[in-house]
């Protein structure tokens, strides 16, 4: 065994030959590898090993011996205890191709023939830009309720002073939030005893809309003349405010949101807009933090796709639908795809405001939904209207024919007038929804879908036939039926050579 080259509390000198997918440096000694935050690559440093495991080290920096061109000073106070941000030593257009080489990186493992992965492309004035805010709540060291983000590697609060990343608003409305707490004694929770009320302050901020959702994570109630009084402060410092929520979790856990939200002002949802589309976003529902990137990577992402009418496009984990809605003009159908059944909803409600017609979102486990899907396609009309199935495919290889068969139980039917009225159901040419008119439809979507249908029975590639067929009981049948200038039988009558004459 290889003894390990390096002791913990020993100090070495360095080179750091590269920086990690979290930005960390990277440095070897006697080909044993070391992780150190705050180093980059290109200089040489002190470091002081804290950690030691059998095949890497923890090191962090001591001294800068030689520093990086691509080093500057951090312009945030709080940086290196906060474990909000990890780059604020690094100029930004470093930490744009520190992105590009990480994706070129986990793309080409295991590639034979590697790639060059496109330039990042950055914001002109990356400060401010985060839509959402998360903030743990605790008390600091006088015994006061404090607010901010939780220090490195712990939950211990850094109080937030000038965020470089979060809105301004969030933070201001953070603080009003504690002084409030602090002034009307409401208990703060506690991780170790499980008890005390306020756990956590969540902000959305709608970037284009400037409306803004406050969230109240408790544990316990606060009471109702608390959070009346909490609404008052707020919606009359604050006019932008659109809705307060009171999310409970009463859950001995790290997850910030539990299951249950209540309006304590408003409808309990925000809007904000990308490009032409408007999105409404609810408390449980993923929104793309920065939507002013989220604009730049969707119009990306579409022209490099070269996306056409004729396409699906499947939008895996769709959040509330803002990919999928908005690429649904360049393609046939989308189908979102998400677990989380708040998302889909708001999904739905935002497809109906943007009058999308052509996208479908299912809540489910993305691997089974996404399978069923694939497997079993929705009969569409033209007009996005659902046709309903199929309910028997017969398929002739041999004579190159399938028949699709419309099945009809007319023995339920009392009694002879209850029958007629089945009848015109079944073939009223001039209703939309008879059976036949419907099940016509369905057989035109098969001729217009030869290739998928091909593909999923594993067909020979040549000229298909596509034919129907009205297969009725024989019990009580009406005379009328058989009046009707379409191909129908009984069953007592049904054989191979009427299903593929």
């Amino acid at each position: 065994m290889n003894q390990i080259p390096v002791k913990k509390n020993e100090k070495y000198i360095v080179d750091i030959i590269d920086n990690g997918f979290g930005g960390e440096g990277i440095a070897k000694v006697d080909g044993f590898t070391i992780f150190i935050p705050n180093a980059l690559k290109g200089e040489k440093c002190e470091v002081l090993i804290v950690k030691v495991l059998s095949s890497q080290a923890y090191g962090k920096v001591i001294k800068i011996i030689e520093a990086s061109e691509d080093r500057v000073e951090p312009d945030c106070a709080t940086y290196q205890r906060c474990g909000g941000c990890d780059l604020r030593h690094m100029t930004y257009d470093a930490t744009l191709n520190l992105k590009k080489n990480t994706v070129q990186s986990l793309i080409n493992k295991g590639l034979q023939n590697k790639i060059e992965a496109e330039k990042t492309i950055g914001m002109e004035n990356p400060y401010n830009y985060r839509n959402k805010a998360q903030f743990p709540v605790g008390i600091d060291k006088e015994d006061n309720p404090t607010v901010g983000v939780f220090a490195q590697r712990s939950h211990t609060i850094i109080p937030i002073q000038n965020c470089k990343i979060q809105t301004e608003i969030s933070q201001e409305i953070a603080r009003s939030i504690i002084e409030f707490i602090k002034e009307n004694k409401i208990s703060i929770y506690d991780e170790e005893k499980h008890s005390g009320a306020i756990r956590h302050i969540v902000i959305k901020v709608g970037k284009y809309t400037n409306q803004i959702m406050c969230i109240l994570v408790v544990n316990e109630e606060i009471g109702k003349a608390n959070e009346n009084k909490l609404v008052e402060m707020l919606c009359t410092k604050y006019k932008g405010i659109k809705t307060i929520v009171k999310n409970i979790n009463n859950k001995n856990t790290n997850v910030i949101l539990g299951k249950q939200n209540v309006n304590l002002y408003g409808d309990g949802y925000i809007e904000d807009k990308l490009g032409e589309y408007t999105f409404k976003i609810s408390p449980m529902s993923f929104y793309q933090v920065n939507p002013i990137q989220a604009e730049v990577l969707y119009n990306t992402a579409i022209e490099a796709a070269n996306l056409s009418k004729k396409d699906i496009l499947f939008d895996l984990y769709c959040g509330i639908g803002t990919i999928g809605i908005f690429a649904s003009k360049f393609v046939k159908q989308v189908y979102g795809i998400e677990i989380v059944e708040q998302a889909i909803e708001d999904a739905k409600e935002n497809a109906k405001i943007n009058k999308v017609k052509n996208a479908e979102f299912i809540c489910g486990d993305v691997e089974f939904a996404f399978d069923e899907l694939i497997n079993k396609k929705k009969i569409m009309s033209s007009d996005n209207n659902e046709l309903g199935d199929i309910d028997v495919l017969c398929i002739s290889p041999e004579k190159g024919i399938i028949n699709l068969i419309e099945t009809k139980d007319l023995s339920l039917s009392k009694n002879f007038y209850e029958m007629h009225n089945e009848y015109k159901k079944m073939f009223d040419f001039n209703d939309e929804k008879s059976f036949y008119n419907k099940h016509i439809k369905r057989v035109n979507w098969v001729a217009e879908h030869i290739e998928d249908i091909k593909a999923q029975y594993n067909l020979p590639n040549k000229r298909w036939k596509i034919t129907y067929l009205f297969v009725v009981d024989d019990n009580l049948i009406s005379k009328d039926v058989f009046k009707v200038k379409v191909n129908i039988t009984t069953l007592k009558n049904l054989t191979r050579d009427l299903l593929f004459k």
